[in-house]
């Protein structure tokens, strides 16, 4: 099936939180994945080209991504995520993506719902896949649970490493994102590669053990990526100097939740939205500056 079947995943968006389970359970299926590049200005192009105005620069940026892979690929895999149980909601782009996509572009589009509610699990979701693409059941789930360890795995030694640098000598700042701003190539790693050049040490905000620590600065949350998001303060706000929140424009939970978490800190932070790849002087100014009160604090 590997020489026959292509699926292309787009570098954005749901990779950031599923690239290394995806990777595992298509590579015990022997299934090849085309992988969209690291973002680039062609790749933003198409974004602008093909969405609206209204639409966050994250959105923009998955839909170039998937207008990239047109003609790559047999199928593109787009999950339709609606909510994690009652409460744990995600975003509606996660809900509206599949749709949007379809109405977009002439592709065939892989598609599983999460939506715990109605008992849509991720495993019942990859199974209706493997019956599209011809695959047991006994397959599927041989392949999703060899994913599931090997992807715990990798994020087990990643969250170790990001405990061990909060006893790092050096300033610690938190970047508080989405890992798909956070670890895209043209919105969150210009900012990385700044703290880098100024000696800070980085602490990942979606690099934590997580359960209900977000509650200390509001019980109500209603987005499960931003409890997330929150609950990583609350684990090391007494280890960091500082923290940088990072969103893409006009991102709706974004700029809710940011803001009512910051009334409550009582640590520097600088809240950084952007919203144009194209430009960061005025960003390395802000930073830098907000590197230099962190450091004489």
């Amino acid at each position: 099936m590997g020489d026959m079947m292509k699926i292309g995943i787009p570098r954005s968006m749901y990779f950031y939180y599923f690239k290394d389970l995806w990777i595992n359970f298509f590579d015990f299926l022997d299934i090849k994945l085309v992988i969209s590049p690291e973002t680039n200005k062609e790749i933003m192009d198409l974004g602008v080209k093909y969405s609206i105005d209204e639409m966050c620069l994250s959105m923009k940026n998955l839909i170039g991504h998937i207008a990239y892979l047109q003609g790559k690929c047999d199928y593109i895999l787009i999950p339709r995520i609606d909510n994690y149980g009652i409460d744990n909601q995600t975003c509606t782009n996660f809900l509206a993506l599949y749709d949007i996509i379809n109405n977009l572009f002439d592709i065939k589009i892989l598609n599983y719902n999460i939506n715990l509610n109605n008992d849509e699990t991720e495993l019942k979701g990859l199974i209706n896949i493997g019956k599209t693409l011809g695959l047991s059941r006994k397959e599927v789930i041989d392949a999703y649970e060899y994913a599931c360890v090997k992807s715990g795995k990798i994020k087990k030694s990643k969250v170790l490493n990001n405990l061990r640098n909060l006893h790092s000598e050096k300033t610690k700042i938190l970047l508080v994102g989405h890992p798909y701003n956070i670890y895209d190539k043209m919105i969150g790693e210009p900012i990385i590669n700044m703290l880098k050049k100024l000696n800070i040490e980085i602490i990942y905000s979606d690099l934590f053990f997580v359960n209900d620590e977000y509650t200390k600065y509001s019980k109500e949350l209603y987005w499960k990526y931003s409890r997330e998001n929150i609950s990583s303060i609350t684990k090391c706000i007494d280890k960091i100097d500082g923290i940088i929140f990072l969103s893409s424009f006009p991102c709706g939970p974004d700029s809710l939740v940011n803001e009512l978490v910051m009334r409550k800190l009582n640590k520097p932070y600088i809240n950084i939205i952007i919203d144009d790849v194209e430009s960061s002087g005025g960003i390395e100014t802000r930073i830098e500056s907000f590197v230099d009160i962190v450091c004489a604090i």
